[in-house]
């Protein structure tokens, strides 16, 4: 059984908590991204990372000076989004760190697939973003099936964690065998059901957690999961679908 999450756009530098046990899988493919990355003008590079001119010159120190080699963190530890805030790592138990290590994928456009304790630098860029790299059309295309043929064991399921943009990285290679279940997280607003983001993002990390405090190998127990005001719902729910919903918020 996999777990994929999504990635943070936001990232650190973390090296007085764990070392990394190991470099990336697709190194040489990220090497790739890199010299493409480091060809672009400054004017190219925000707009592929679309964002201000504080995060843009920042991100373009990174490129200047980035080595995949050195300085490292565990992604698990580098990413500082609200998931992985929720999911928090940094205080996990040593037998957390190795359910997560052996389960949770974390999916990125800059390196494909990470394990939690593979060693990761500071980068900026999305799945979707335009990126025509050496003949291929964008990211998804030169991805194509490493990121499922990475993370697919086994015994075929797939628990997904993660966004549409990065989901579907997995989705389109799908074999009839696998069990894909995708667990989504939503509230009451309007008389019907929907999902906000940061609370679905807040959810996420606390699954990840408690599976991992739970030691979790069997899909049907993360039904139990009552965190954060979630209940799953059974008659909303199907086999490839759990649902959960945000129940006495407003």
């Amino acid at each position: 059984m996999k777990l994929i999450l999504s990635p943070a756009k936001k990232m650190n530098i973390v090296q007085d908590i764990l070392d990394y046990t190991a470099l990336p899988e697709y190194l040489p493919q990220t090497e790739e991204i890199l010299r493409w990355l480091k060809s672009k003008s400054y004017a190219e590079l925000k707009d592929l990372w679309r964002c201000n001119d504080k995060i843009a010159e920042q991100n373009l120190e990174r490129l200047k000076h980035m080595d995949l080699r050195k300085q490292l963190t565990p992604a698990i530890l580098s990413y500082e989004g609200i998931a992985y805030q929720y999911m928090a790592p940094a205080v996990f138990a040593y037998g957390q760190f190795d359910y997560v290590q052996e389960h949770l994928r974390i999916l990125s456009a800059f390196y494909g697939v990470l394990k939690p304790m593979d060693g990761v630098t500071p980068y900026r860029l999305e799945m979707q973003a335009k990126a025509s790299i050496n003949g291929h059309k964008d990211l998804y295309d030169l991805w194509g099936s490493r990121i499922y043929d990475s993370i697919r064991d086994e015994d075929g399921v797939i628990i997904n964690l993660a966004s549409k943009e990065y989901s579907k990285c997995v989705e389109k290679y799908l074999k009839a065998q696998d069990t894909y279940i995708t667990v989504t997280f939503c509230e009451a607003s309007k008389d019907k059901l929907v999902t906000k983001g940061t609370y679905a993002k807040m959810a996420r990390g606390e699954m990840v957690r408690y599976m991992a405090e739970m030691q979790v190998e069997d899909p049907v127990e993360i039904k139990n999961f009552d965190r954060l005001g979630y209940v799953y719902r059974e008659n909303l729910s199907t086999d490839l679908e759990y649902v959960f919903e945000r129940i006495g918020f407003t």
